[in-house]
């Protein structure tokens, strides 16, 4: 199967995640009941984290594997969600104990009042703004040549009013383009590339494996909105609620000791971290070494959180100055 039939599969993928059934979830022992705390004598802690079937979240996939959870006495249960707008509530409500989202979504969660403390670096943008795993793709003899070309015209986005449209919109600022007047319209991934060659758009944003599949469809990669912003920006942080470290302080250090080691696992073999893959995606072969991966580190990059934060104040996402350090460890 090449790239192109790989935009089936993966748009399978992410209605096989919107069925919330967790069906595509790995734990690292046979029982994994959702359970808040009761590690020690050697026992076993059952913890659920809630992730999206996305290249971003392997190396948690890796970690368990590896290891790595069940050497810090913990029995994680990975289970599929929609989106870090279905991961949020469902770590408030104690659901899952642990979940994966978005900076800008967790920062959205913080203004509202939601409890939430990030544990760990989800993972962050390349330092190649030439060579991301995300960024804006247009038709291949678009007239759209740099950043400020997208003013005043239509671009697509998975979410509205998210970290991809205040990023595009700095990113345009910057190259000296007005982005109050991009018309901004809300696209799954999967059909982007599709939009875009049909002219019902002027470009999309996509990730990884979306990118890919549109490069291989022929059009054209205008940069990165994420690294092009800020080499290294902090893309998705693992989080926990506010109560739960305050109930289970223990059990959030021994997560972030392995989430850490996990994540520095995968940056440093990435033949490995593009071979899990499968376990919870369906691209094949071809796919999996053609993607390009982000960056992963156990250093979350805290400026670029801060900068994140003032971006959806400037773009009037939060009605008030957001304090970082409440959600940041």
């Amino acid at each position: 199967m090449g790239l192109i039939a790989l935009g089936a599969t993966s748009a399978l993928l992410l209605a096989a995640c919107g069925s919330g059934d967790g069906s595509l979830g790995t734990s690292s022992s046979a029982s994994s009941s959702a359970a808040g705390g009761g590690s020690g004598s050697g026992a076993m802690t059952p913890l659920t984290v809630g992730v999206i079937p996305i290249i971003d979240v392997a190396p948690i996939y890796l970690g368990v594997d590896q290891g790595f959870f069940k050497d810090e006495g913990l029995d994680v249960k990975l289970e599929l969600a929609q989106g870090g707008a279905a991961i949020v509530p469902a770590v408030v409500s104690g659901q899952y104990q642990f979940g994966f989202s978005n900076t800008t979504s967790l920062l959205l969660a913080t203004a509202k009042g939601l409890p939430l403390k990030a544990v760990a670096s989800g993972n962050q943008a390349t330092d190649d703004p030439a060579k991301d795993f995300g960024g804006v793709v247009v038709k291949q003899d678009s007239p759209i040549k740099s950043p400020k070309d997208l003013a005043g015209k239509k671009v697509g986005v998975n979410n509205l009013n998210n970290i991809m449209t205040t990023t595009i919109n700095k990113w345009v600022r910057d190259d000296g383009g007005d982005p109050s007047t991009i018309q901004y319209t809300e696209l799954p991934f999967p059909d982007m590339a599709a939009a875009v060659a049909k002219g019902d758009i002027d470009a999309g944003q996509v990730v990884e494996p979306f990118l890919t599949i549109a490069k291989s469809q022929g059009e054209r990669y205008l940069g990165s909105n994420l690294a092009g912003v800020e080499p290294g920006m902090q893309i998705a942080l693992y989080f926990t609620s506010a109560s739960y470290v305050q109930e289970h302080g223990d059990i959030v250090k021994k997560f972030t000791a392995a989430m850490n080691k996990s994540l520095d696992y995968a940056q440093a073999h990435q033949d490995e971290t593009r071979a899990i893959l499968p376990k919870y995606t369906k691209l094949d072969a071809k796919a999996q070494q053609a993607v390009t991966l982000p960056k992963w580190t156990s250093e979350i990059n805290t400026d670029s959180v801060q900068l994140l934060a003032d971006l959806g104040t400037q773009d009037g996402l939060f009605t008030k100055k957001v304090d970082v350090s409440t959600l940041l460890p």
